[in-house]
């Protein structure tokens, strides 16, 4: 699949879900958005570039620490999305944010023009990401960072996915995915450079970048149920899969999900599953 075929895809899968995105009775991205701006700690007055926006779990809370006198667009290609952000913007009143649909490839926009430059689970999605990230230097004013989360790539777990989802997704359903979707070709993109953090630092120092920091911790993914999670997984990455698995396969990874969380749930209460996340945090040498 060429560069261009991928992207439309992607964009099809989250215009498709931007509605109900992040909105399901999980929680997971705004908690890693929010943590993922702590560690950005944008300043009153700063300019906040956040790439693959999404809903703005990421944008919404540096546009409240930039303030009034900052601003913090957002970038997607999906224009269900950008819809979505503007729309809560305009609810908010938050007149600091700005919502584009735009290519996080390459984003054509003027040099030196943001101060912070956030990737909350999105440059995973990038053909290239280390051309992307060289690129972004050039958006950034002197002491600029970036600043991006990626899920924590272990070897024989499924990708993007906690560990606990390994054993319930049976490898046989896999062989219904496009190839380049599959979790093997997945690791080969994205594993080459986030999985070592000896590789992640040079391929950021290559790219322009100094004074890298990785930071793995656990972000709590909180379902009121299993049903719950089950319907929230079409609506992100996942949905890559389900919309490839034949109707009896589909049914029988729901009974195999529903069935494999509830007990790890172990009780009535609501399904609460600790996430391991990367973090990285690199400012533009310059």
């Amino acid at each position: 699949m060429d560069s261009s075929a991928y992207k439309r895809q992607v964009a099809v899968v989250f215009d498709d879900s931007a509605a109900r995105y992040d909105r399901m009775g999980v929680e997971f991205f705004t908690p890693m958005g929010r943590r993922l701006v702590e560690l950005a700690a944008p300043a009153e007055g700063e300019r906040v570039l956040d790439v693959g926006c999404g809903r703005g779990a990421s944008l919404f809370p540096a546009a409240e620490r930039v303030g009034p006198a900052g601003r913090a667009l957002g970038i997607d290609l999906a224009p269900a999305m950008v819809e979505e952000v503007r729309a809560e913007a305009a609810a908010r009143g938050s007149a600091n944010v700005e919502a584009r649909v735009m290519d996080a490839e390459d984003p054509g926009l003027p040099e030196r023009s943001f101060d912070v430059v956030l990737g909350g689970y999105s440059v995973i999605f990038l053909t290239n990401a280390p051309e992307a990230l060289s690129r972004y230097t050039r958006l950034l004013a002197d002491g600029g960072r970036v600043v991006f989360s990626s899920p924590v790539f272990r070897p024989g777990v499924f990708p993007f996915l906690p560990p606990e989802f390994t054993p319930l997704i049976p490898n046989s359903l896999l062989e219904h995915l496009p190839p380049e979707w599959r979790p093997e070709a997945l690791v080969r993109r994205f594993n080459s450079w986030l999985e070592d953090t000896g590789d992640l630092e040079r391929t950021l120092e290559r790219a322009g970048y100094g004074d890298v920091r990785v930071l793995d911790e656990p972000v709590l993914m909180t379902a009121e149920s299993p049903e719950r999670w089950v319907e929230w997984s079409h609506t992100q990455g996942m949905r890559l899969l389900w919309q490839h698995l034949p109707p009896r396969q589909r049914d029988d990874l729901r009974e195999r999900l529903i069935e494999g969380l509830d007990r790890l749930r172990g009780g009535s209460g609501p399904l609460v599953i600790q996430v391991p996340v990367r973090f990285v945090t690199a400012w533009v040498a310059r």
